[in-house]
């Protein structure tokens, strides 16, 4: 596996990119002017000329979750403050025309416009979120490789692998509200339509492999539904109905800066966010911002197992850190590899792969912390013998009752009408109740059966 580290660097475009006029058109969707406001860590408030307010949604990953991560285990075990390049406190400022030219001169086929709300999420990214930055940096170095991979297999734009910033600030245990949950936020019932396994045990929406590949093929439908990747990007953020549907209440316009007020709130500030998602990947470095050094390992590897381990028993025997394991398998709900169930990938630094194998029978024999389910157990015998004969009486007493029935004679019954009702006859009554002749007496009960 590729891993390089992101450093701050000036950008050497090539000579087309110098010359090429700059022509970018400023979009500003309707209504927007000239002043953002923070709401909650959620919101953006834009105030029109006339102060007309409307509030525009961000990412959940944005708000102050985005504020939680330096505390992830991942983040305090696997990502330090790199001492040689400190990040500042102040953020430097920068003209409209500046932030209009680094984005436009960005290598990217999709289009990356300036705006007030764009500007309003980049101040998101490089003012309130700048030590966020700095882990979201560090993190990259270990999960681009699987995006670009799966990118490519699908021959998207590869700026999309900046999605998973917007979607999940990189935690690929993140769920959200809406029970959306991996780097790429699945939802269970998209998940599962884009082959991504659920269960108890495992859930692959977290896989960051599988569902880099699940996303990639999502966000090719989407493309191949809408032929505009603005479009395709909020669609993958509110599903392609609603943007159907401010399609056709913008009269047919399939421009998403022109459909932007007849989309859902969060999704007027999703395109937004992932443009400023890019520019602050790429130029970092001009905000005084340093990534963190990655503790992940540099190259990993898979190892398929056809047997239940779980992560104790390898960090027993192997001596592999738990954390890391979590880390590098973040699909195993529970910190067990189901490899009985279906062929199970572990993921492990390259460096210990050949130490997992040659100790591969010693982790399976090692029963202390084991994934233990029975397959076959004995009854025991004393409660099923005294349950038996309880049900043996029940059944005796039942048969019993089931073979006996009387009735109490009515004042002016004879033999004959009783034998009537009951479905048998004199002689039968006679014989079962010792009568000799016709005389019974009102009250009197009498077997019939």
């Amino acid at each position: 596996m590729r891993n390089e580290k992101y450093e701050c660097r000036d950008w050497q475009w090539a000579a087309q990119w110098l010359f090429l006029p700059l022509c970018l058109l400023a979009f500003t969707p309707v209504g927007v002017q000239a002043q953002i406001e923070f709401d909650d860590d959620n919101e953006i408030v834009v105030v029109d000329e006339e102060g007309n307010e409307e509030e525009i949604g961000l990412p959940e990953s944005m708000g102050a979750y985005l504020d939680s991560l330096v505390t992830l285990y991942m983040s305090t075990t696997y990502l330090t403050p790199d001492n040689d390049c400190r990040t500042a406190d102040v953020n430097p400022e920068f003209s409209k025309e500046e932030y209009i030219d680094r984005l436009y001169r960005m290598p990217t086929v999709i289009e990356m416009p300036w705006n007030e709300v764009v500007k309003a999420c980049i101040d998101r990214y490089t003012v309130r979120g700048r030590r966020q930055v700095s882990f979201l940096l560090g993190a990259c170095n270990f999960y681009m490789p699987f995006f670009e991979a799966a990118l490519e297999a699908y021959q998207l734009p590869l700026e999309l692998k900046y999605l998973p910033i917007i979607e999940s600030a990189l935690n690929p245990t993140a769920v959200s509200r809406a029970g959306a949950a991996g780097l790429w936020q699945f939802m269970p019932s998209s998940g599962k339509a884009y082959g991504l396994e659920m269960n108890t045990l495992v859930d692959e929406r977290r896989d960051p492999l599988k569902s880099s590949y699940a996303a990639a093929h999502l966000l090719s439908d989407y493309y191949k539904l809408f032929d505009d990747w603005h479009l395709a990007i909020a669609a993958y953020n509110c599903g392609p109905e609603n943007i159907n549907k401010a399609i056709r209440r913008a009269g047919g316009e399939k421009d998403y800066w022109k459909i932007y007020s007849f989309l859902p709130r969060e999704t007027r500030g999703y395109v937004p966010a992932f443009i400023a998602a890019n520019y602050v990947m790429n130029y970092y470095c001009d905000h005084n911002i340093c990534p963190m050094q990655t503790q992940l390992p540099v190259k990993t590897d898979t190892v398929m197992l056809d047997r239940n381990v779980t992560f104790a028993q390898i960090s027993a025997v192997c001596g592999f850190s738990i954390d890391m394991l979590r880390s590098l398998n973040p699909q195993y709900r529970r910190d067990v590899v189901p490899g009985a169930t279906a062929p199970s990938a572990l993921r492990l630094p390259v460096s210990d792969v050949t130490r997992f194998i040659d100790l591969q029978d010693s982790v399976f024999a090692y029963t202390e912390g084991a994934f233990e389910k029975r397959k076959e157990v004995d009854i025991d015998e004393r409660v099923v013998s005294a349950r038996s004969n309880k049900r043996g009486r029940q059944a005796t007493r039942s048969s019993r009752s089931g073979s006996t029935k009387s009735v109490t004679v009515r004042k002016g019954d004879t033999l004959g009408a009783i034998a009537k009702r009951n479905g048998t006859t004199v002689d039968n009554l006679r014989r079962l109740n010792g009568i000799k002749g016709n005389n019974i007496t009102a009250g009197k009960k009498l077997r019939v059966k």
